[in-house]
């Protein structure tokens, strides 16, 4: 058994992999540590390339393109460690970035998951969008992190440098204990991508466990590197994916005037995309929605599991306000300017 194993999905990135992925063999190094792609059943020429440059790295091949959650979990059943990050295959890792994660985690037990800090790859003084320092979510479910709020990205002047816990790792670089990412079922693969890290983190919190940023590990990601920004297919598997993971994880009490919220604020996200002459985007709202009602009845049993294994409801990194309402009416941009 390893203690730890890196562990990067590829499809179809064999550009990607040549410009990341020597930093990662660089600065991940140790006996008890292995370096794996697990290639998602590219049709390039992603895994001739890693034979032939890159043959320290443990290929692992997959017979078709699973998708990034699917992906993971197909790829994580061949691996044997103690620890494993998922990273995405356009990160650039820096200097003790691993051996920080991992000091952290064998000194802290009850600590189940981590992120390192995450910058921009292109503008490297500013936070990026995917992960930041850390994750939570507002009580109706809209995700922002600590450095990033919307489509406000603050600049890193090491004013969230301390460790704090997170709802949430972002999938980028989501260091977990791979018993604990089996125990309660690893990634959602009907998400197929997207939200598919926060609903693990739902999990891991509601059932006590610990996750936490270290921002004293840093890595840069490229991001928006498989479905850019705007994409109505991302749209799409943002919005559906988003009330999944609610209906599979919300408290009764909050289920109803949850739902009954963001099917408003859903209808007012569409608008805006038509106010924009932006139907495809409009369109992927509504097809989202549709889609969520008819999956609905499919994940009623994950819901029972969850809610029969919570034993932490209030999750204090769930806050109870509406980050829209902050941030876009009360105009507080920044993380450090939230109540609470």
């Amino acid at each position: 058994m390893k203690k730890v194993s890196v562990v990067i999905l590829n499809w179809n990135g064999a550009g990607m992999l040549r410009n990341y992925l020597p930093s990662v063999i660089r600065y991940s190094q140790g006996e008890d540590v292995e370096v794996c792609v697990a290639d998602n059943g590219s049709t390039d020429h992603s895994c001739e390339i890693l034979e032939k440059e890159f043959p320290s790295v443990r290929l692992i091949c997959l017979d078709r393109n699973y998708g990034f959650a699917e992906g993971y979990n197909k790829a994580l059943a061949q691996v044997d460690a103690k620890y494993v990050v998922l990273l995405n295959s356009d990160v650039e890792v820096t200097e003790g970035w691993l051996d920080t994660l991992t000091d952290y985690m064998e000194k802290h037990p009850e600590v189940v998951a981590c992120q390192p800090k995450l910058l921009g790859w292109r503008d490297r003084e500013r936070f990026e969008y995917a992960g930041a320092s850390g994750g939570f979510i507002d009580y109706y479910g809209y995700p922002f992190c600590r450095g990033r709020i919307f489509d406000v990205v603050e600049k890193d002047r090491h004013q969230y440098d301390t460790v704090i816990p997170v709802f949430w790792a972002t999938g980028a670089a989501l260091y977990i204990r791979l018993d604990k990412y089996r125990e309660v079922g690893g990634l959602d693969g009907r998400f197929f991508a997207h939200m598919e890290e926060i609903d693990l983190c739902w999990r891991l919190n509601s059932r006590g466990y610990r996750l936490v940023c270290i921002p004293q590990s840093v890595v840069y990601h490229v991001g928006g590197a498989t479905l850019k920004k705007e994409n109505p297919r991302k749209t799409f598997l943002n919005f559906r994916n988003n009330l999944l993971m609610l209906y599979k994880n919300l408290p009764d009490e909050d289920l109803k005037p949850v739902m009954r919220m963001r099917a408003l604020l859903d209808f007012i996200a569409s608008m805006v995309y038509v106010a924009k002459l932006d139907f495809r985007n409009a369109k992927a709202v509504w097809n989202a929605r549709k889609e969520f009602m008819t999956l609905r009845e499919q994940f009623k049993p994950d819901r029972k599991e969850n809610l029969q294994r919570t034993v932490v409801s209030d999750i204090p990194q769930r806050y109870r306000f509406s980050i829209l309402w902050q941030s876009k009416i009360k105009g507080r941009k920044f993380f450090s300017t939230l109540p609470g």
